[in-house]
C-alpha cells in the first residue's frame, strides 16, 4: 500500500525557516520522482518543487532562491526546506508522486506565516 505522510508544519514569522519531510512507504522510492504542492484558502493547488529520480530539482517562480527540494534515498524521504517564508507562503502543503497514471498524495501539513 503506498502512502505519503507530510510533516514539520507550523506556524512561522515572516522570514523564519520550517523544514517539511514527505516520508514515503509501499514503493520502490529510489524509481519515483516526488512533487510537493500547495493550496492556501480559496486557491487551486500548485507545484512549488519536484524532484527526479536522478535528483534534478525544478522550483516555481515564487519560491526560487527561497526553497529547496532534496530526496534522501535511505531515508525514503523527500524534504522541502523553506527560508525567508513569507504571509502568502501561509497553505496546506502536500507532497504527491504518481505510479501508473495514478496520484497518491498525502494527507497534508499546515504552513502558517503570521507575526
Amino acid at each position: 500500500q503506498v502512502q505519503l505522510v507530510e510533516s514539520g508544519g507550523g506556524l512561522v514569522q515572516p522570514g523564519g525557516s520550517l523544514r517539511l519531510s514527505c516520508a514515503v512507504s509501499g514503493i520502490s522510492f529510489s524509481h519515483y520522482p516526488i512533487g510537493w504542492y500547495r493550496q492556501a484558502p480559496g486557491k487551486q493547488r500548485e507545484l512549488v518543487a519536484s524532484i527526479t529520480i536522478y535528483g534534478v530539482t525544478d522550483l516555481a517562480d515564487a519560491v526560487k532562491g527561497r526553497f529547496t527540494i532534496s530526496r534522501d534515498n535511505a531515508r525514503n524521504a523527500v524534504d522541502l526546506q523553506m527560508n525567508s517564508l513569507k504571509p502568502e507562503d501561509t497553505a496546506v502543503y502536500y507532497c504527491m508522486t504518481n505510479i501508473r497514471f495514478a496520484d497518491y498524495w498525502g494527507q497534508g501539513t499546515q504552513v502558517t506565516v503570521s507575526a
